[in-house]
């Protein structure tokens, strides 16, 4: 009889505990999930109000000659027209394109061995990822000190060379560890099926790999390319500023970050406007390379594996 006294004020323990902390647990989810509306609210407000600013402030400053027209020299210290950014968006093009492509060659074949050839070592694969994520976090003015120091070193001056070498050493954790990412997610049995049947390690990375993960290094690239070319402390000292378009990789070159600083900076209340309008632009760049990387995706989805 002791036992099934015992046994019954358990029971009935249990079942008056119950309906608490099944409450208590509803209030818990309640109180996340508006803690979560609420940040993404704000995270969405506080972004719709920039990209508002900018779009507002750049179409009335807008006109179309600042896509014809260079910068006028000296404009940044006195109280005249500025004159046009088509040197600054060349520059910046020529920059984050070249410096790009350069951390994509290196990133690529990093990203393959790390994957392919690195995975019989995980401790030594760890502390690839950590050391890289840490580079990740390093700020961009301090790439900008090194790219100074390479240039003293190899006695390079201030040019569009020096910024592509900087900004390639920015974008190269990126890369590396984006492309990284999107390998994990292959099939470990898709990598050994494709061992057993013969097939080398080299073929197994560009004819499996490279095919199954397209699409994310798509977006690798992209993410790549949007921090090379909105990017202005990495290249503040390095590139220099140029008023016109830089005609080889030894001339200076102006982007579009650094001439939005001076613009802003600047005591003419034109030139003030016209940074507005210079962000504007940098945002639609930003813009039309992500909607065509996501059409490039998605076009290349079709021919993954699984």
């Amino acid at each position: 009889m002791d036992r099934e006294e015992n046994l019954k004020m358990r029971l009935m323990v249990k079942s008056h505990e119950k309906p608490a902390r099944t409450g208590r647990k509803l209030a818990q989810e309640v109180a996340v999930r508006a803690c979560m509306n609420i940040a993404s609210i704000l995270i969405v407000g506080v972004m719709g109000i920039i990209l508002v600013s900018i779009f507002y402030k750049g179409i009335s400053a807008f006109h179309w000659t600042m896509l014809t027209e260079d910068t006028k020299a000296g404009t940044f210290i006195s109280i005249g027209d500025p004159g046009g950014i088509r040197n600054a968006i060349v520059g910046s093009l020529y920059l984050a394109l070249s410096s790009t492509l350069l951390a994509l060659v290196v990133g690529l074949a990093c990203a393959l061995c790390m994957n392919v050839y690195m995975v019989k070592y995980p401790r030594l694969l760890h502390t690839a990822r950590f050391l890289l994520d840490l580079v990740w976090g390093v700020p961009s003015i301090i790439y900008g000190a090194l790219g100074m120091s390479l240039m003293v070193f190899l006695g390079i001056k201030a040019s569009l060379l020096a910024g592509i070498i900087t900004v390639s050493l920015f974008v190269l954790p990126i890369m590396i560890r984006a492309i990284d990412e999107v390998m994990k997610t292959v099939p470990v049995g898709l990598s050994e099926s494709v061992l057993s049947m013969g097939s080398t390690r080299s073929e197994l990375s560009y004819k499996v790999y490279m095919r199954q993960c397209f699409p994310g290094i798509v977006t690798a690239v992209l993410l790549s390319f949007g921090r090379a070319i909105g990017d202005a402390a990495s290249v503040l000292y390095v590139t220099g500023d140029n008023a016109r378009i830089p005609g080889s990789l030894m001339d200076t070159a102006s982007t579009l970050p650094v001439t939005i600083f001076n613009l802003i900076n600047s005591p003419s209340a034109a030139a003030q406007e016209k940074a507005y309008s210079a962000a504007f632009i940098l945002t639609l760049i930003i813009l039309c390379i992500s909607l065509l990387s996501r059409y490039i995706s998605k076009h290349y989805q079709k021919y993954r594996i699984f």
